[in-house]
């Protein structure tokens, strides 16, 4: 609960045209930790260039605490003592939210068929659904993940257009191990492409010790890569080896 000894003062955009949605956030956080806004709206182009002139600053919104500034939404964040990746930082959430989701997915196909959601087509469909997953992302932009793509993989250096199949052919494979169809397509394709991801983060990663980032959720990524695109491939590896084995 806010308190009269607990104020801040916030100047935010809010125009006919851009509410500042970092704003909107800062004033949001103030209020969590029990802060009374004094919520300062630059309503126009005009008043905010001379705000950040005054200031000396280039962005808002800019939250002062007892008379002393402390920032934009990230500084505000670290006043806090919450989390605020900077420009460039890596992380493995995007994969962690991929494989969450294909849990949860398996397991609710799981109950849904079964009666249960804890089978052994559960297991299956969490590598099937992530793999489908996995392949959506990389086909919102294809450009841009082959180009990542080409970073590494030694297959798309030989030839290039395998870095535009490659998506189509991990999304082919997801399908048709999710329906249990074409087992001979599914599983020749799921080794090709996990068997030559794997050796190819192997040698960039742990041979030629380059510092790079994985195109396994599309080109925006932020991924490192390392053990977990390593595992991902594998996982590939080990799925078609399962199928083959029952």
């Amino acid at each position: 609960m806010a308190t009269e000894s607990k104020r801040a003062t916030l100047y935010r955009m809010v125009m006919p045209e851009h509410v500042c949605p970092y704003g909107l956030k800062s004033k949001w956080l103030l209020e969590r930790y029990g802060y009374t806004v004094d919520d300062h709206w630059l309503k126009t182009r005009a008043e905010t260039d001379a705000f950040k002139a005054e200031q000396h600053v280039e962005t808002t919104p800019q939250t002062f605490i007892d008379g002393r500034r402390i920032g934009g939404n990230d500084d505000l964040r670290r006043f806090f003592g919450l989390p605020a990746p900077a420009k460039g930082d890596t992380s493995y959430q995007p994969v962690i939210a991929v494989f969450g989701m294909a849990a949860v997915m398996a397991l609710a196909a799981s109950f849904a068929a079964y009666g249960t959601p804890l089978t052994v087509r559960a297991g299956e469909w969490v590598v099937a659904f992530a793999m489908c997953l996995l392949a959506m992302l990389k086909l919102q932009d294809v450009e841009r993940f082959s180009t990542m793509f080409l970073n590494y993989d030694l297959l798309a250096r030989a030839w290039v257009p395998y870095a535009y199949l490659y998506p189509l052919l991990e999304g082919l494979a997801g399908v048709l191990m999710a329906a249990g169809a074409a087992m001979w397509l599914s599983v020749a394709v799921a080794l090709l492409i996990g068997s030559v991801g794997a050796v190819s983060v192997v040698k960039a990663v742990y041979v030629d010790r380059r510092d790079l980032q994985c195109a396994c959720v599309g080109g925006s990524s932020n991924v490192p890569l390392g053990l977990v695109s390593l595992t991902e491939n594998l996982m590939m590896v080990a799925m078609a080896a399962w199928m083959v084995a029952k």
